[in-house]
């Protein structure tokens, strides 16, 4: 006999994401390993389904070992709304990481998106294609809460990548390709960039023959 699925206990998003209300979320739980994803999915992470209001949400499918999903929810919906209506539905996927380069050049860099982005795009030339809008930085705040999700899903309106000072990434896009891609991107322009730091206080500027 098939077990049946029974969803959980609704429970508060944290933030209020209206334009997703009855959407459902694949989620990866809260202090679990993306490599264990393909050795033992149902463990890391969850479907979860929202309410008529977009403020609850209630695990479907998932988790089965208990936990709960990321702490960054409020984050990861209030940017998906965001991005749903800024995309007209194509962007289908937020992911949040933590790369060590980017992270250190907050520490460094002043805390602007302007600072970032050029500094960035000046490392590869590929950057202002795969990023064009620049990216956008949030001063340190605590996260898992709904003021930096806020803060961050304004960021979104204007750009797909979102700086967290001392923290990490939010990142947007189509697939999850796509949007590893893009991540990926942005570190690896981060990690010229402090290679070139550690070797020189003075940038060579491009010079033509």
């Amino acid at each position: 006999m098939k077990e049946e699925l029974v969803p959980g206990e609704w429970k508060p998003i944290g933030a209020s994401v209206p334009k997703l209300a009855g959407e459902y979320f694949l989620v990866t739980g809260s202090g679990k390993y993306f490599r264990n994803v393909t050795i033992r999915p149902e463990d890391s992470f969850c479907i979860i389904e929202l309410d008529g209001k977009g403020e609850n949400y209630r695990v479907c499918w998932g988790l089965v070992n208990g936990g709960r999903p990321t702490s960054e929810l409020p984050s990861h919906l209030m940017n998906h709304e965001v991005k749903m209506l800024a995309t007209n539905g194509r962007h289908r996927v937020i992911y949040h990481a933590h790369p060590a380069n980017t992270i250190a050049l907050t520490f460094v860099l002043p805390l602007t998106d302007e600072a970032f982005t050029r500094e960035l795009w000046e490392m590869a030339t590929e950057c202002p294609v795969v990023f064009p809008d620049g990216v956008g930085v949030v001063p340190w705040m605590v996260p898992s809460g709904r003021d930096i999700a806020v803060a961050t899903s304004e960021l979104m309106k204007k750009y797909d990548v979102a700086i967290w000072a001392h923290h990490g990434i939010f990142a947007s896009g189509e697939d999850f390709d796509l949007t590893f891609g893009l991540m990926h991107t942005v570190e690896k322009s981060a990690e010229i960039l402090v290679k070139v730091r550690s070797m020189t206080a003075q940038k060579r500027l491009f010079e033509k023959d």
